[in-house]
């Protein structure tokens, strides 16, 4: 695709078909103007099969941002819209439909509230508000939701990764297994989610990183096939990049010929004053090898050098490899800690594909429509209980107990506030039964998470820098329970109903049961 055509593609009419239809409904009845609230959340965590997150990472805000703040609709694109039929070969869109679109067709009236890049967040609840006129707020939600939808993903995926790997360098390898331009916005999520760096040097440079990488099996094989053998390889690397000399050393054979021949090359380095970073291995039994790597380097006087792990590297993997660690080093006379600590992590296709779970399941539900003077909440049912929309205008609170610990979000209505009651009573969310009391003493916080970024479209929210939001996700990691972190069957954390929030839906339950019988 030309660069024009990308423009074209991945401006305003970077929506569904059925978007823009539903807008023009709303222009025949006269709707198209009249303030609505939409919101987003997902439903589930990710599952990725052999184990299952218990927490999500809030991501892709600057995105949606950037895109919403340039697009609108242009000439060229309402002569395109124009030009489509419908099955009898008369306009899909009408010209006054269209002379509207083009006169109006921007985010300019948009209000959004949302949860901050960077905040540990969990199912049902609210990451954005969407309020303003309808049919544009309608057009905005396939491009919302394919923006924080993905980051969101990849940040959870990278989090998750980078806890695994006790908090080690993690650099993102993904970009020649991406899906296409995914790869781009795919690196700034896992930047947010806890990887340090990206090989992938446009986003590098984009996003203010330095680019890492070593050196591929490619050199080797080369040097090889030229009668130079694997030391010749990794002396000619050390010569270009004298101090940042990391050496991939399974070409051949790790602890027979790589090794060896890297060691014979660190100790050049020396003694000409550099100091190298470390080795690379990119097969084999991950754990087995790193012990004898780190016994030989040991030996040979490079107790501080790096050993980076890669090859289809997630977070259950990578857990697994420091379980392996832990149990087998003492039999090699190693500290496992030791080991561990100089561990650093490549990952490449499993995080940036989020393998095991590639789609994240966040909607996009009309909650609120004004009528007059009236906001009147909207409800969507479903045979799935789980599925029944939580209705109307709502804030969201995070509660914390005495330990600082998060210990449920609360979605209550708009003038709710958690903070001025001395009982909270948190509903469950579904089930009429079950509820529970939380007095007042017995929290040391009750905190509002969502905030003001657009108002009618003016940007009234200072945007972070991913530093900042690494530290925003940092914090709301550590306020976690470590059950809610485990990799394997985390303990599930509640997301409560306020009792108010409770009566309103059920009353519009009963009032659409009772208007369909």
């Amino acid at each position: 695709m030309k660069p024009a055509d990308r423009n074209k593609a991945e401006g305003i009419l970077y929506t569904d078909m059925y978007q823009l239809t539903m807008a023009q409904v709303y222009f025949r009845l006269g709707l198209h103007e009249r303030p609505v609230q939409f919101e987003h959340f997902f439903r589930s965590y990710p599952d990725y099969g052999s184990h299952k997150s218990g927490y999500c990472v809030n991501a892709g805000l600057e995105t949606l941002l950037d895109w919403m703040m340039t697009s609108r609709f242009t000439e060229e694109d309402i002569e395109y819209l124009r030009a489509q039929k419908t099955r009898a070969g008369t306009p899909v869109f009408h010209d006054d439909f269209l002379a509207w679109l083009l006169e109006n067709g921007n985010f300019e009236g948009i209000t959004l509230c949302a949860i901050p890049e960077g905040r540990v967040v969990h199912p049902t609840v609210p990451l954005t508000l969407v309020q303003g006129p309808f049919a544009m707020a309608q057009i905005l939600e396939t491009a919302l939701l394919n923006m924080l939808n993905f980051q969101t993903l990849i940040a959870t995926k990278a989090a998750r990764i980078h806890e695994a790997g006790r908090g080690r360098l993690l650099m993102e390898f993904g970009l020649r297994r991406a899906q296409g331009r995914a790869s781009t916005e795919g690196v700034r999520a896992a930047l947010i989610g806890g990887a340090d760096y990206s090989s992938y040097v446009g986003a590098s440079r984009v996003l203010g990183y330095p680019p890492k990488g070593t050196h591929a099996h490619s050199i080797v094989q080369a040097f090889m096939a030229l009668g130079e053998g694997e030391l010749g390889a990794f002396r000619a690397y050390a010569e270009i990049y004298p101090d940042d000399c990391l050496l991939l050393v399974d070409t051949i054979n790790v602890l027979e010929s790589g090794v060896p021949n890297a060691i014979r090359v660190f100790e050049e380095l020396r003694a000409k004053g550099h100091e190298p970073i470390g080795i690379r291995l990119d097969s084999g039994d991950l754990a087995y090898l790193s012990i004898q790597a780190a016994k030989m380097l040991d030996e040979a006087g490079f107790p501080d050098t790096s050993i980076t792990l890669s090859n289809n590297l997630d977070e259950l993997v990578i857990w697994q490899i420091i379980t392996q660690i832990q149990q087998e080093a003492p039999r090699y006379g190693m500290d496992p800690d030791k080991i561990i600590n100089r561990l650093t992590y490549g990952v490449g296709t499993k995080l940036i594909t989020s393998a095991g779970d590639p789609a994240l399941d966040g909607v996009y539900k009309l909650v609120a429509v004004q009528n007059g003077t009236e906001w009147v909440p909207a409800i969507k049912v479903s045979e799935s209980p789980d599925k029944v929309l939580n209705p109307g205008q709502k804030s969201v609170w995070r509660l914390y107990d005495k330990r600082g610990k998060a210990t449920a979000d609360l979605l209550a209505l708009e003038d709710e506030d958690p903070r001025t009651m001395p009982r909270v009573l948190l509903h469950h969310p579904v089930m009429d039964s079950k509820w529970r009391v939380v007095d007042q003493k017995d929290l040391s916080e009750a905190e509002p998470l969502l905030v003001k970024v657009l108002d009618e479209g003016r940007l009234v929210y200072d945007l972070p820098t991913i530093e900042d939001i690494r530290r925003q996700r940092e914090e709301d990691v550590e306020r976690l329970d470590a059950g809610v972190k485990r990799l394997l069957a985390p303990h599930r954390y509640h997301v409560s109903l306020s009792r108010r929030l409770w009566d309103l839906k059920q009353s519009l339950i009963h009032a659409l049961q009772q208007n369909t019988q």
